[in-house]
């Protein structure tokens, strides 16, 4: 949420909409126009108000020079907790033995990308509380300067061993920042990114413990999404259909995870008999069910990971969108998956 606007009600609203999705944290950026200081600090109150009436974190993104602007020292925790602030992610300004002393008092976030062996040895040293130290990935509003994932994975993996908690963004789908608009991810290949499918493999892949959307809001049906995984387990996927008894019901992936395709374990319990149609090739994405040509697998209902050719004894019966195809690597073991019609999220 950022304090170039007033906070609204329409904010407010995406805020609470976000909150219900499993969202527990808020990001505000508090390097301020040099003429407009007390303006800021106005908004950021407003901005601490509704996160604590809504029960989510807030941390602000400050330096000792803008804070000062602001008639704030950065080192007064009494103060910064006042105006609702529950953490702070210092870029630069700050001696390392004023960061411990700080991550003693409320949890301190610093710039993953710049914090050196030396600077670890400075925290060790000022007798730094690495339970309160965060490691926070920037965002890259330009596009084809986001990060590369081999290099965040190589840095992630030695900041958790020495202690941090890490944190990357990804890109909102709707309502992206200006003025490029052009989404606010870490990694340059999550830009356009669907992002739940961004957020898993963050936190997956790339050893990521903490995941922002760097944009203001999700759209009403990736917040479902969201919502229904983190809050429910259950994965949501967008499909072109015409089988209605796919959509709405929520089907389980084996325990043993089949390379080429997911296998719904329901299917071939509820369905017994099936004439053969639409036999076509299947394509990644692919929703289809076995005909009574399978014999003993007629029923079995799959979706295609992989691309495969037509067989009489597969009717596709359905397609999931293109937005969401990202999403299938990570249907593990057992997970719930609901089939919803594209166009109709919440």
């Amino acid at each position: 949420m950022y304090l170039n606007q007033p906070l609204t009600a329409t904010r407010i609203a995406q805020m609470e909409m976000m909150k219900s999705a499993g969202f527990t944290g808020v990001f505000t950026s508090m390097h301020i126009p040099e003429d407009d200081p007390q303006q800021y600090l106005t908004r950021v109150r407003a901005l601490g108000k509704a996160c604590h009436e809504l029960n989510l974190q807030l941390t602000a993104d400050v330096s000792a020079a803008g804070m000062q602007r602001m008639g704030i020292d950065i080192n007064d925790t009494a103060a910064l907790t006042k105006l609702g602030l529950t953490a702070l992610r210092i870029d630069d300004g700050l001696e390392m033995a004023a960061i411990a002393r700080l991550s003693r008092q409320m949890p301190i976030a610093l710039n993953a990308s710049t914090i050196s062996p030396e600077d670890v040895q400075a925290l060790t040293a000022a007798n730094a509380d690495f339970d309160h130290l965060e490691a926070w990935h920037n965002y890259y509003p330009r596009p084809e300067t986001g990060l590369d994932a081999d290099w965040v994975l190589a840095k992630n993996q030695w900041l958790k061993a020495q202690g941090f908690t890490t944190m990357a963004f990804v890109a909102g789908d709707t309502d992206l920042r200006g003025p490029l608009h052009a989404g606010l991810p870490t990694l340059e290949a999550d830009r356009k990114a669907q992002p739940l499918a961004a957020t898993l493999n963050l936190q997956r892949h790339l050893a990521v413990d903490k995941v922002y959307v760097g944009d203001s809001v999700l759209s009403p049906a990736r917040c479902d999404q969201f919502k229904r995984y983190f809050n429910d387990h259950i994965l949501q996927l967008s499909v072109y259909t015409m089988t209605d008894a796919l959509v709405g019901p929520v089907w389980h992936n084996r325990p043993d995870v089949a390379r080429d395709v997911v296998r719904l374990v329901e299917g071939r319990q509820q369905i017994h008999q099936l004439a053969p149609a639409n036999t076509v090739a299947r394509k990644v994405g692919a929703v289809t069910i076995d005909n009574d040509r399978y014999g003993r697998y007629v029923g079995e209902l799959q979706i295609v990971k992989t691309a495969l050719p037509a067989n009489e004894a597969v009717n596709v019966v359905g397609q999931v969108a293109d937005a969401d195809l990202a999403l299938l690597p990570e249907i593990g073991s057992g997970q719930a998956v609901q089939f919803i019609r594209e166009g109709e999220g919440n």
